[in-house]
């Protein structure tokens, strides 16, 4: 099974969107329920910014990329955040369409008091098998160390992880901790100095926690956009085609991908995704070199 998407923005939408754009938007409310990154990443000043410019609310609800993606599925919500593709064979996640609208990164992540700068992926590897245990073994004190992880295997974290650091969508992490979202992951991270995760730049750049460069790469906005980091991934926002108000819909992922849409997104430190499409490909291509059947 491949759960990469060759992620392409679908031109029939995208230009309906734009021409439905040039048109008087309707007062309506919207609902959009989804991850905590995707969140911080863009979502609250694009939704604030589209209700300005259109009048239409956007109402916002947290939950994790798979409750945003189900929600849709299942008519409870107009528009889903997520930070993961649909999984393969599973009902609950038919029937939407993913629209990536912009790039986001995975880092690792530790108290700001601590003095490890830098881990390498072989590092990585070794702490979720379990392997490493003291933060000297990461070039840092002789002390215990707390790895905290994403509670699930399909988390939109959780799924990266696995698919393109270990290439196995199943493995089990060795944690000491799970939570159930990236937002009290983070929050536990600021306040343990012994912990260690991993999640999405676009929440971590929000909080007091010390931001670890990747095989001596930061997750700069020009390394990612440039591919140079060595993880990331799409963040979608998750539609039904023939939904309630799928006009006003349009416009605003119309709107998500406008110059104006676009600077909102970099100003919060994001790559919009029209301007990096070529990392699907090369997100591919790292997926199949982490495969253990390539």
């Amino acid at each position: 099974m491949n759960p990469i998407h060759c992620n392409r923005w679908p031109l029939p939408l995208l230009l309906a969107g734009l021409l439905l754009l040039s048109g008087t938007a309707g007062a309506v409310t919207l609902s959009w329920v989804g991850c905590g990154i995707t969140k911080k990443a863009f979502m609250a000043e694009l939704a604030e910014a589209y209700r300005k410019e259109t009048g239409t609310e956007i109402t916002i609800e947290g939950g994790g990329a798979t409750k945003g993606i189900r929600k849709v599925a299942a008519i409870g919500a107009d528009l889903g955040g997520s930070c993961r593709y649909r999984l393969e064979n599973n009902e609950k996640e038919e029937g939407v369409v993913f629209n990536p609208v912009a790039w986001d990164a995975l880092v690792v992540i530790t108290h700001p008091g601590n003095p490890v700068e830098s881990i390498s992926m072989e590092q990585i590897k070794r702490l979720y098998r379990g392997e490493i245990n003291n933060w000297k073994e990461l070039g840092g004190e002789d002390r215990p160390l707390k790895l905290f992880a994403r509670k699930g295997k399909i988390s939109g974290v959780g799924l990266s992880i696995r698919q393109l650091v270990f290439g196995d969508l199943d493995m089990s992490f060795a944690a000491d901790r799970f939570y159930p979202s990236s937002g009290p992951l983070e929050k536990a991270v600021e306040k343990d100095p012994a912990a260690i995760a991993i999640t999405g730049i676009s929440s971590a750049r929000k909080r007091k926690v010390k931001i670890l460069s990747l095989e001596g790469r930061r997750p700069s906005y020009e390394n990612i956009k440039s591919g140079n980091y060595l993880l990331y991934r799409p963040l979608y926002l998750v539609t039904r085609p023939q939904g309630e108000h799928a006009d006003e819909i349009a416009r605003f992922l119309a709107f998500s991908h406008s110059r104006k849409g676009r600077e909102i997104i970099r100003a919060n430190g994001v790559v919009p995704y029209l301007e990096a499409v070529r990392l699907s490909f090369k997100q591919r291509e790292q997926w199949q070199a982490v495969r253990p059947d390539r």
